[in-house]
């Protein structure tokens, strides 16, 4: 099932790139219009912002897999709406299922509070562990936000470091 989204100046659905067994998975809020332009998520500042959070932590883009809550752009990059994430849904997580990552990155509040359904504050959410379909979920900030506010990026690298001893075993 479509939604409306398709019918309003989307050019192409942005589905999800990367390792179809990996490990470690990021979950955003919606392509933007360089996504959309190029069908693949996280491609323009934000995304090489996330590839350099990526290799921070030793791994590379390929080592992980990239999706958004929602698969196509809303008009003006504005926030997507109830009924787009409900018919989106059901793809990311038959996604998440696929993949079967041992962590999920839920990146800035949208993708946070959708995939948690709550209203939290990220500022509540970042910085814990939440299940989530057989994965251990971290909230972070995401990377466009952290372009416009680099004093987070100290909390994200906190978020990222969790991340890293949850991939390798060593915490809970």
């Amino acid at each position: 099932m479509r939604c409306k989204l398709c019918r309003l100046g989307r050019k192409q659905v942005v589905f999800g790139v990367g390792n179809p067994t990996a490990d470690l998975m990021f979950v955003g809020e919606a392509p933007g219009a360089d996504e959309d332009e190029q069908g693949v998520p996280f491609v323009g500042r934000a995304g090489q912002l996330l590839t350099k959070i990526i290799e921070a932590i030793g791994l590379h883009r390929d080592d992980v897999y990239i999706a958004n809550v929602i698969k196509c752009r809303p008009p003006g990059n504005r926030n997507p709406e109830p009924d787009e994430v409900n018919t989106c849904e059901p793809f990311l997580f038959q996604q998440i299922d696929l993949v079967q990552p041992k962590v999920i990155v839920a990146l800035g509040k949208f993708a946070a509070q959708s995939l948690l359904r709550t209203d939290t504050p990220i500022t509540r959410l970042r910085g814990q562990i939440h299940p989530f379909r057989g994965a251990q979920l971290v909230p972070t900030f995401h990377p466009a936000y952290l372009l416009r506010s680099p004093d987070k990026k100290r909390e994200t690298w906190e978020d990222m470091k969790l991340v890293r001893s949850l991939l390798r075993g060593e915490a809970r």
